[in-house]
């Protein structure tokens, strides 16, 4: 009821990265505040949603999670269509997946929006003792590449509001002039099951 009215825009956000690194813990904290210490790799696509205030409208910032995905490249031009931020995640701890940022990121731009706001992420801060990728290093990288950069704990939960907010503010600033409205990215709702039904039953492929 009135639910409609409660907030101004929808921001889809997904996160991508190597597997492990902590994506559906930051999604976790960030929608619901929970962490799961037990979180086994769930294949499909997930979403959380969760409305926010900033500079006085209500955004619903619907983020999207590879969920385990990542694991077959299978990641599709679909989940990251309609995205207008995304968090590339690595993993302080594992350096192997901070080398794997830059193929993220090719295959982020090869499927997104050119404009898309892109934040830098390491993840596992609280593990400081074991850290193998040096904050500057990965802080250059960013500059390098026009992204922004943070680093979290999902599980101190430390730098996870910020990190989305910051994603958030920054997708708010840059579509100023051009409102991302509910209308503009409608494609990302998915909650009619039958939505697979608008693309397909379009007369696609004569056959001859």
């Amino acid at each position: 009821m009135g639910s409609d009215e409660a907030y101004n825009l929808v921001f889809k956000v997904v996160l991508i990265g190597e597997s492990g690194v902590g994506k559906s813990n930051l999604l976790g904290r960030f929608t619901k505040n929970e962490f799961n210490h037990d979180s086994r790799t769930t294949i499909g696509v997930e979403f959380s949603s969760r409305t926010v205030q900033l500079g006085g409208f209500a955004i619903k910032a619907q983020i999207w999670d590879t969920a385990g995905l990542e694991r077959y490249r299978a990641i599709t031009s679909a989940y990251y269509r309609g995205a207008v931020g995304a968090l590339l995640v690595y993993d302080i701890t594992k350096h192997l997946t901070y080398e794997s940022v830059e193929r993220w990121l090719k295959e982020l731009y090869e499927h997104a929006d050119p404009n898309i706001v892109v934040m830098l992420v390491g993840n596992k801060s609280d593990l400081e003792p074991e850290r193998s990728v040096p904050t500057e290093e990965a802080q250059d990288f960013a500059e390098k590449n026009g992204l922004l950069f943070l680093e979290t704990s999902a599980l101190a939960s430390t730098n996870v509001e910020a990190a989305f907010n910051n994603v958030l503010e920054e997708i708010r600033r840059k579509g100023g002039s051009k409102q991302i409205s509910r209308s503009s990215i409608s494609a990302v709702s998915l909650n009619n099951s039958s939505s697979g039904n608008t693309e397909e039953s379009r007369p696609c492929c004569r056959n001859v």
